[in-house]
């Protein structure tokens, strides 16, 4: 059975399962209750993280060492990218977890910008706050409390940005520029893959309802797919799929 009609008898099915399901009325689809699970302990996560984020972003201001935590976030954002892509940003991160947590229950959730995913700007951010960096840690040396105190306004700019963004357009639209994020998709392009079966796919686009960084897995041409940089390796559209199409290699 060639590839086309596989895919056709797919979508035919599925039709006649969502007919069939709107004739009896409501009723739990096969996996809906194991994605509201898997979405539900990420929420939790994350909300804990967020969390955690906004204290220590308080404190820091009081013990400007806690600043610290920023370069240990970077470390190991870019480290786990290695081994897992941008898993890192999914809810480990502090601050990509107060954006999913907090700030996506009042951002309008339009779609991101292609100028703000693009490269010109990301490298643009990354330089410039890399060089910030530098310049600032040789200006301070060896006050240590002078470096975390700088770590803390750069924390605070960066995540008052953030919030602009999310406002404006998308809770996660500051994860396209954010230098750890572009980092960790250099870093972790091919790293733990999502395979994808075209020929089970049938184009209901719940994967990329679902996805939190906009991404679009069943239509890889138009979508950037195809190195995986900025997936955040977080299930959900794998959970979301009713036909199985996406797994994590």
């Amino acid at each position: 059975m060639g590839p086309a009609i596989q895919k056709g008898i797919n979508r035919m099915e599925d039709q006649t399962f969502r007919k069939s399901d709107g004739a009896q009325g409501p009723r739990t689809k096969p996996g809906d209750r194991g994605t509201a699970r898997i979405k539900k302990t990420r929420k939790g996560k994350q909300v804990v993280m967020g969390a955690l984020f906004l204290v220590l972003l308080g404190l820091g201001w009081i013990f400007p060492l806690i600043g610290y935590f920023i370069p240990l976030c970077m470390a190991a954002g870019v480290g786990m990218a290695f081994f897992k892509g941008r898993k890192w940003c999914n809810w480990y991160c502090p601050r990509g977890s107060f954006a999913d947590g907090y700030m996506k229950c009042i951002s309008p959730g339009r779609r991101i910008p292609v100028w703000l995913r693009g490269l010109p700007l990301r490298i643009g951010v990354l330089t410039f706050l890399l060089a910030m960096l530098g310049f600032q840690i040789t200006r301070l040396w060896p006050d240590f409390t002078g470096i975390g105190g700088f770590f803390m306004v750069l924390l605070t700019i960066t995540t008052a940005l953030g919030v602009i963004l999310a406002l404006a357009v998308h809770q996660r639209a500051w994860c396209y520029i954010c230098p750890i994020g572009t980092m960790s998709n250099w870093v972790g392009r091919n790293k733990y893959p999502l395979a994808f079966d075209e020929e089970k796919c049938v184009e209901c686009n719940a994967c990329a309802k679902s996805c939190p960084m906009q991404l679009s897995p069943y239509s890889r041409e138009t979508t950037g797919m195809e190195g995986q940089g900025d997936c955040l390796k977080c299930g959900l559209c794998v959970a979301t799929c009713p036909k199985s199409a996406l797994t994590f290699k």
